[in-house]
């Protein structure tokens, strides 16, 4: 389930009515799952004896995107609910183990069957986090039916990664369910979901599955950039720099490439370095030239030898020493 980057200049020609409003897009998502378990805390004595009767299967679905911490506090809102909730605490378990054999960790080896065992295990507990993780390993075996089965119910449960998962299976499907994908990544999205957020920037900065909306766009890419989504961070410069979406803005554009570059995206570093060098600033460049190029950016290797060649050996070295240890910023991929 690959992303993509930006779209081709043949693939944006008009604009169109805005179709997915924002609401306070300078606002960062709410923690929905916090909120909930918030609300009950604080809620009165009479209230509390309604929770305490809330049948164990809706509990089990209000709660279905629960990580531990949050299965742990709300346990202790009642005997109830503790009880109610054990399905739910033991899918973390079952979650936990599925990701050690899936990466071979914690003095396991690497087990795909094992993983999806133990995934399979927590799904049917009823934990989404568990349903999205069975669902990935079904799509890297190439049962992908299986795998979009386990995201729908994790999508209809409000869980937004199996609900950008399930948006984006509907753009892979042969034939594309544009409509669906669509719909699955707006919710995700509006779930503060960076990945989706940029999925959904995509169709519409390409008219995929809704009007092509240059505007809305290059806000949801903004949203998804504010969030951490590095290729979100490229698509928010060319925006700013292109005049697509965003009014032209040379400072912005410059920003939002550095940033990009600085969490590991090597167009980014690519365009950046050169940036760097038509300003002069050569040591600069180079590092990030250097960087481009390891990443597989040929032209950026050119470059950067052309820049060496002006550089004295001091020069060069330290140079190539700051990108033997330069390290990403920290991103949500």
């Amino acid at each position: 389930m690959n992303d993509h980057t930006w779209p081709h200049r043949s693939e944006t020609s008009h604009f169109s009515t805005l179709l997915f409003p924002i609401k306070n897009p300078s606002t960062k998502p709410h923690n929905s799952t916090s909120n909930r378990i918030c609300q009950f805390k604080s809620s009165s004595s009479s209230d509390y004896r309604d929770f305490a009767s809330l049948p164990n299967d809706v509990l089990t679905k209000i709660a279905a995107n629960f990580s531990l911490p949050n299965l742990q506090t709300a346990s202790l809102v009642c005997k109830s609910w503790r009880d109610g909730l054990r399905p739910l605490r033991e899918a973390m378990l079952f979650l936990r183990w599925g990701k050690r054999f899936k990466h071979g960790r914690g003095g396991v080896k690497a087990n795909l069957d094992k993983a999806l065992d133990s995934f399979l295990k927590g799904a049917a507990r009823g934990s989404t986090l568990a349903m999205v993780d069975a669902g990935l390993v079904y799509w890297e075996m190439g049962k992908k039916e299986e795998g979009v089965a386990l995201y729908r119910r994790a999508a209809e449960l409000g869980d937004p990664a199996g609900q950008c998962n399930l948006g984006i299976s509907y753009l892979q499907a042969e034939p594309p369910n544009v409509k669906e994908a669509v719909k699955w990544l707006y919710q995700a999205s509006v779930a503060g979901y960076v990945r989706g957020q940029y999925q959904l920037a995509l169709c519409l900065h390409r008219g995929i599955g809704t009007d092509q909306n240059l505007s809305e766009a290059a806000r949801w890419y903004l949203r998804a950039a504010d969030g951490g989504y590095v290729r979100a961070m490229y698509n928010v410069s060319l925006c700013y720099s292109l005049g697509k979406g965003f009014v032209k803005n040379h400072r912005q554009a410059r920003k939002w490439m550095k940033f990009a570059a600085d969490h590991g995206h090597r167009k980014a570093q690519l365009e950046h370095g050169l940036t760097l060098f038509s300003e002069g600033q050569m040591m600069k460049a180079v590092v990030y030239l250097e960087l481009a190029g390891r990443g597989g950016e040929t032209a950026a290797v050119h470059v950067k030898n052309v820049i060496l060649q002006q550089l004295s050996t001091p020069s060069r070295e330290h140079a190539l020493s700051l990108a033997d240890n330069w390290r990403a910023l920290p991103s949500s991929r």
